[in-house]
């Protein structure tokens, strides 16, 4: 048995939900495709897919093995291409989607150097803090910030990026430095309704823990917040690259690091249905320098 075909023609039936669409996309007849996913359901023990007269669905083991079907062929598909496409210069438009605040600051810069680079390139930016479905809304790329949990995303870890609990040292000075989460409970914070507001998480001893806390300021967006944290008006918690130069020039002092939780990942994501196309494919290699380099240094 052919694995890497094997892997094409089970990717190709959970995308398209039966044997008989797979066969479809992928030009090949219906027999072909239900003696692989046999021979390949044997020859790993387990089944992916459970099958019932309606429809199929994805067992976990097969949840889990179709992830690392994806990555794998995507890895070789970008191993072929850039072989093949090294004299090739990059044309064409690609549309790319970040979090606002991370996509002001490090992938727009990101992507005018890359324009700057690759002439014949046009980029397409949209912001959203919210999860966009990239093949609904028909985007190339995306950065993202957190665990990728869709399955039908091909994924390259950037970095990480901590989530900190700040002040600035006037309130710092006047109210004093909580040593534990605890002690929250005693002090002024302000509230972002983008994470989970009023309530902190931390971790002790392996163990993870929320506190509620209170203040009298709340707001839906982080720039509102992050300026009254800087006016001394309490403790706010940020990710490190919304608060890195506040850091770096002394107007926020990080407090309760010894618990706080483990850094954050951030991800370069591109739907795996789609082989990538050169102008697509260079972009992505950019981000992966680019925005690894910056949060290397955050």
């Amino acid at each position: 048995m052919d694995k890497l075909k094997a892997m094409q023609i089970a990717v190709a039936i959970a995308d398209s939900g039966s044997l008989t669409a797979a066969a479809d996309s992928l030009d090949i007849s219906l027999p072909v495709v239900v003696r692989t996913l046999a021979a390949l359901e044997a020859g790993l023990g387990v089944r992916l897919f459970n099958r019932s007269t309606r429809r199929l669905s994805l067992t976990d083991e097969g949840r889990d093995y179709l992830a690392r079907c994806r990555q794998i062929l995507a890895d070789i598909h970008d191993a072929e291409a850039a072989l093949a496409s090294d004299a090739v210069v990059p044309s064409g438009r690609v549309v790319v989607t970040a979090p606002v605040m991370f996509g002001q600051q490090h992938v727009a810069p990101a992507l005018t150097r890359f324009v700057q680079h690759y002439g014949q390139m046009r980029v397409e930016l949209r912001l959203h803090d919210r999860v966009v479905n990239l093949l609904e809304e028909h985007i190339d790329v995306a950065v993202r910030i957190g665990a990728i949990e869709d399955q039908s995303l091909v994924a390259h870890a950037l970095g990480t990026l901590r989530r900190i609990v700040v002040a600035a040292p006037a309130y710092l000075a006047a109210r004093g430095t909580p040593q534990h989460p605890r002690e929250l409970a005693a002090h002024e914070c302000i509230v972002f309704n983008g994470n989970s507001a009023g309530w902190w998480r931390f971790i002790d001893d392996g163990h993870e823990f929320g506190m509620t806390v209170d203040g009298r300021l709340t707001y839906n967006h982080v720039a509102p917040a992050l300026d009254a944290c800087r006016a001394g008006m309490g403790l706010g918690t940020f990710i490190a690259y919304q608060i890195a130069d506040d850091l770096h020039a002394g107007r926020l002092l990080p407090v309760l690091e010894a618990f706080e939780l483990p850094p954050r990942p951030v991800h370069v994501a591109f739907p795996h249905a789609r082989l990538l196309p050169t102008r697509t494919r260079v972009l992505v290699d950019w981000l992966r320098r680019d925005l690894g380099e910056q949060l290397a240094a955050l």
